[in-house]
């Protein structure tokens, strides 16, 4: 699944192809992904776009009509390409320019979404979000107000996009690692101190993500057609079984949320 890094550099990827131009057209072929894709997106037509944003997981384009949000879900993806291309099965979406390009969505699996919001109005699926990972008001105060008195494992508390967006699965692992934490901690039982030194290592996995254009998984791919590299860099996630890097123990295997965990049970307290 994309997470925030993968977005953003999705979002960086096609922003450029898209700013200062105008939409002529959307061609679906397929309204029901997620939800069904709304009629003022079916309908755009001579509108400019003045931004392309994220927020969270949603890459925000923003015309003089409205707000296009995107969502990847699991195995969505964005691309460039001439106008005119032909569409392969999972090619749901193109949003023509005025340039002669057109951005294509296509999505396998159909959880990811395109949405609308009229101008001046937020869309209600972000209007609870937590503050971005690296944003400044995300800070290891803000984290241990918010955990107090929680008993849920720490690793699903990071994870709640209530909390703070885009840490998913892979960089809560490699974060959690990295702060010497273990992920079924109780949120509530971790001291401050601790939690300066998560909110750092969560920046610094994040922004090593970034650097690297994104962890390249089965599905993911940047908007020009080149791989992210941070898998290669990977400390923990996917790594059950295999020897710690700093200490040499075996990697062990939870489940947190119906999600699977690696972590260090020595490095990891």
């Amino acid at each position: 699944m994309p997470e925030l890094p993968e977005v953003e550099t999705t979002k960086e990827g096609i922003a450029p192809y898209l700013v200062g131009k105008k939409i002529t057209q959307v061609v679906v072929r397929q309204p029901q992904l997620r939800w069904p894709i709304p009629a003022e997106v079916q309908e755009l037509k001579n509108v400019e776009v003045f931004s392309v944003l994220r927020r969270a997981k949603f890459i925000l384009i923003n015309t003089a009509a409205g707000q296009v949000l995107l969502h990847l879900g699991m195995t969505g993806a964005l691309r460039i390409l001439p106008q005119g291309v032909p569409p392969e099965k999972h090619d749901h979406v193109d949003i023509w320019l005025s340039s002669g390009k057109m951005l294509r969505y296509t999505d396998p699996r159909r959880f990811g979404a395109v949405l609308w919001a009229a101008l001046g109005e937020q869309h209600a699926m972000l209007a609870h979000l937590g503050p971005e990972p690296l944003s400044e008001a995300f800070t290891g105060s803000y984290l241990h107000s918010k955990a107090a008195s929680r008993r849920q494992a720490v690793k699903t508390f990071i994870m709640d996009n209530k909390i703070v967006v885009g840490v998913g699965n892979i960089y809560a692992q490699e974060a959690l690692f990295k702060a010497g934490i273990h992920p079924s901690r109780a949120a509530g039982r971790i001291s401050k101190a601790r939690y300066d030194k998560l909110r750092q290592a969560i920046v610094e996995v994040l922004q090593a993500a970034l650097k690297a254009g994104g962890t390249t998984l089965k599905d993911f791919t940047k908007a020009d057609g080149q791989p992210g590299y941070f898998q290669q860099e990977l400390a923990v996630y996917g790594k059950g079984g295999q020897p710690c890097t700093v200490c040499g123990a075996e990697l062990k295997k939870a489940t947190h949320g119906q999600r699977s965990t690696v972590y260090c049970g020595q490095c990891q307290r």
